[in-house]
């Protein structure tokens, strides 16, 4: 049964720590079901996307203390968790579901609150998403971990500090027309490689900030959305999903995703598209070197040429490769559990036409997302209706 999306709501990104996740998602899900004409209690199912609720707000349990809060106690609710992924990860279960027939309409919805903790704490918590015997205890945060793939990349492809600057530029650039972005803010190439260091040779604007959010999308069956005479903002088109070994050093190289690459290679099957029939995407890009190198595992450049992209202005929202229009998570901010889904929900505006930062005759779109340094990845790809 082909799956739809049928609405989209999404907070703005940055510091909600006067808040909850509890009133984060509830703001979107509520938004997002009466945006499609619907109700709690037409749900089969309440997936969650989130990563650190029991680290940051001594909260697990998060399917169903959501459900509850948005009035379907009743329904079939869970949290799916894969690192920075977790929300590609419960929109494609959500997709799965319709697809399998299990279920006709699915809240796949995610969420995080992080500024609850300070910088050490949270940057501590990220760290369960690493190899705890082979990188946490060696002394590896996520920066240094990002840093090596960096400075592998750029020796492998004699890639400059101010190539890799330039992805934060174009993201950064894109944000400010984003109203819920995180920064608005324009910046240089000057500004990001002098900016603080914070693993050579990134900076600290070559780095997403630490965001709160929620962002939560309506999934339904295409015979749902007829027999409710409901009117879907985008259709989906295919999912992927892969994996690889969790710590560095167990790869075949540190400067490539191949599960990413895997994933694209499976939602460009199910679409039955080619990444010559993308016209804008949204990719994960946490630190500056991500973007690169998603560029490559998506099939969009050759190895080596990704810097490419943002360097010769070929990712800018006219270029002939739109990616982060929204900002990025470097711009727009990076929820961890919600990101995902917020990229879908940036998406949508895109197919409907009505983004602030519009691509022109936008049909296609694609949404990447990583979980750590890759061991986890989904890209899914959604058409206009």
């Amino acid at each position: 049964m082909p799956a739809t999306i049928a609405s989209g709501a999404s907070t703005t990104y940055g510091d909600h720590a006067e808040s909850s996740s509890r009133e984060l998602f509830g703001e979107v899900a509520l938004e997002a079901l009466d945006s499609a004409g619907l109700t709690p209690t037409d749900l089969d199912a309440v997936y969650v996307g989130n990563f650190m609720g029991d680290l940051i707000e001594d909260q697990g349990h998060m399917g169903p203390l959501l459900a509850d809060a948005i009035g379907a106690p009743e329904t079939a609710s869970v949290r799916f968790e894969s690192a920075c992924a977790s929300g590609g990860a419960t929109f494609r279960q959500a997709v799965l579901a319709i697809e399998s027939g299990a279920a006709d309409a699915v809240l796949a919805g995610g969420v995080e609150l992080m500024s609850l903790a300070d910088i050490e704490h949270v940057t501590d918590a990220l760290a369960n998403a690493a190899d705890e015997m082979y990188e946490n205890e060696q002394g590896l945060t996520f920066p240094g971990i990002y840093a090596l793939m960096a400075r592998r990349y750029m020796h492998e492809f004699d890639v400059s500090r101010e190539d890799l600057a330039a992805v934060s530029v174009k993201n950064h650039a894109n944000a400010v027309a984003n109203p819920l972005a995180q920064f608005q803010r324009e910046l240089t190439v000057e500004e990001v490689v002098e900016s603080k260091p914070i693993a050579t040779p990134l900076a600290l604007y070559d780095a997403c900030p630490v965001s709160d959010g929620a962002s939560a999308v309506v999934v339904v069956s295409e015979a749902f959305a007829a027999a409710r005479d409901l009117d879907p903002v985008a259709s989906v088109l295919g999912t992927g999903q892969s994996s690889d070994a969790l710590a560095l050093h167990d790869r075949g190289s540190i400067s490539r995703t191949p599960a990413a690459a895997r994933a694209a290679q499976e939602a460009y099957r199910e679409a039955g598209v080619t990444v010559n029939d993308v016209d804008v995407a949204e990719v994960h890009d946490c630190f500056t070197i991500a973007e690169v190198m998603a560029l490559e595992a998506l099939g969009a450049y050759d190895p080596g040429a990704g810097a490419r992209g943002a360097v010769d202005g070929e990712t800018a929202v006219d270029g002939s490769f739109p990616v982060n229009p929204s900002g990025g998570l470097l711009g727009k901010g990076h929820p961890v559990g919600a990101t995902g889904i917020g990229q879908l929900v940036e998406l949508t505006k895109q197919l409907r036409g009505v983004h602030p930062n519009q691509v022109t005759d936008a049909a296609v779109a694609l949404a990447h997302n990583v979980g750590g340094s890759g061991a986890s990845a989904t890209v899914t790809i959604l058409g206009g209706v």
